[in-house]
């Protein structure tokens, strides 16, 4: 059984579920329905061919003990009607430790995809889901040598672990020719390549906090100023919705609503400058050679920053300019860390058993 509840979840497994069909695997979909808009979800499953989810929890929106509450109930429902050997689930949400901890307690074997991430935050919450995900799961799929060693380090044993690459590689390859092509999203934005910087914001721990969303709201308004750049942020309902209630007015950004994923590729491809919160597009710039500010005051992807891809701002305005200075006087002559994009094909190999650690 195949795990999926959000967008990225969605692109990450993507080239896993792809090598399943490939090798005629017996595998379902079970989609939690985390997120549950059209633009960020339905329209993924479309644009990549994917088979269609044969349960769909629709747990919706509610605080994370109901939400979590939801999936670990009706996972739970699903795996005793299938009986699945093993569940693969990707990331750090809700939907990974809640389907999880449903398969771990029936004896149903855990095959974590993006094992061994660590921020060292235990206010995000995808930290708790990520650490309590790793020490339940059987096996535990590390994108870099990095992540193992923090496994390893947690006590995890080591024939569980390997070490297979980031899939957003599987991903960014395999979909960045059909991107390029499909290159209208410019054209309709009356946006020139390496003409604009590209924005996404929406971490519960920034747009929540009055205060904080303000300060980096103010720090992107001096970077939209000092480089005559248009900053372009497709907005999360999230953080639109904040921005009313917190009767914040920024300005420099241009807000557009959510595009789905080959016009957000070419987006980050064609931006002189990417500015997130988003853990996946951390890994998304590295890989595409587009220099990256990071809008927190940590990460779980520090080999973005080690390889000199990414930097940490923060949420203090000063902090957010200079780090943009530094990052666009930087040459884009990194090395991507997260492997050769045949993580999908490494990670069905172990599952299946044709691998032999």
């Amino acid at each position: 059984m195949v795990v999926l509840g959000t967008r990225p979840e969605i692109i990450k497994m993507a080239p896993v579920i792809r090598k399943l069909e490939q090798r005629k695997i017996d595998f379902f979909i079970l989609h939690t329905g985390q997120h549950y808009s059209y633009n960020l979800d339905a329209v993924f499953f479309n644009q990549f061919q994917l088979p269609a989810a044969r349960y769909n929890l629709e747990v919706g929106s509610g605080s994370h003990a109901e939400q979590t509450a939801k999936i670990l109930i009706g996972t739970e429902k699903v795996l005793l009607t299938e009986g699945p050997d093993i569940i693969l689930v990707e990331g750090d949400t809700n939907s990974v430790l809640g389907a999880a901890l449903a398969a771990v307690k029936l004896h149903i074997r855990v095959g974590h995809v993006e094992a061994g991430l660590r921020s060292y935050d235990p206010a995000m919450p995808e930290e708790i889901n990520r650490i309590l995900t790793d020490h339940c799961s059987d096996l535990l799929f590390a994108p870099t040598n990095q992540a193992r060693a923090i496994l390893l380090g947690e006590g995890i044993h080591k024939e569980k672990t390997f070490v297979t690459g980031n899939t957003i590689v599987d991903a960014v390859y395999q979909n960045l020719a059909i991107a390029r092509e499909k290159a209208a999203v410019l054209t309709t934005l009356g946006l020139k390549p390496r003409g604009y910087f590209l924005l996404t914001l929406h971490r519960q721990e920034n747009v929540d906090e009055p205060a904080r969303f303000a300060a980096i709201l103010e720090g992107l308004s001096r970077v939209a100023s000092e480089f005559r750049m248009p900053i372009l942020y497709p907005i999360h309902p999230r953080a639109r919705k904040m921005m009313a209630h917190f009767n914040l007015q920024p300005s420099g950004l241009r807000l557009t609503e959510p595009v789905d994923f080959f016009d957000f590729l070419q987006l980050e491809n064609s931006a002189r400058l990417i500015l997130t919160d988003s853990g996946g597009i951390q890994e998304e710039s590295c890989i595409l050679g587009v220099p990256c500010v990071t809008l927190r005051d940590n990460t779980e992807r520090p080999e973005t920053l080690e390889a000199g891809a990414n930097i940490l701002a923060g949420a203090v305005p000063e902090r957010i300019l200079e780090c943009s200075r530094i990052m666009l006087a930087r040459e884009n002559s990194w090395q991507n860390p997260f492997g050769d994009g045949r993580a999908g094909e490494r990670i069905v190999e172990i599952v299946t058993g044709g691998h032999d650690g």
